[in-house]
């Protein structure tokens, strides 16, 4: 603790030339937001595609037996 002493007790710096920014403005700089658009999409249909061929590698698993 030794080193920030001098430090430790200092109000907290405040900006003279531009206002702080509101907190609202703010959190929307760190929103997420869609770096590709579609992917969510065509993710999802390769997901359908690769459920609906395990269904049917399932089905034809049925018949062998």
């Amino acid at each position: 603790m030794e080193e920030y002493e001098d430090i430790i007790n200092l109000p907290h710096w405040n900006p003279q030339r531009h206002p702080r920014m509101p907190r609202e403005n703010r959190a929307a700089q760190f929103a997420p937001f869609a770096a590709v658009t579609g992917l969510d999409d065509a993710a999802a249909d390769t997901a359908l595609q690769h459920i609906a061929m395990v269904d049917l590698e399932a089905d034809d698993d049925v018949w062998l037996k």
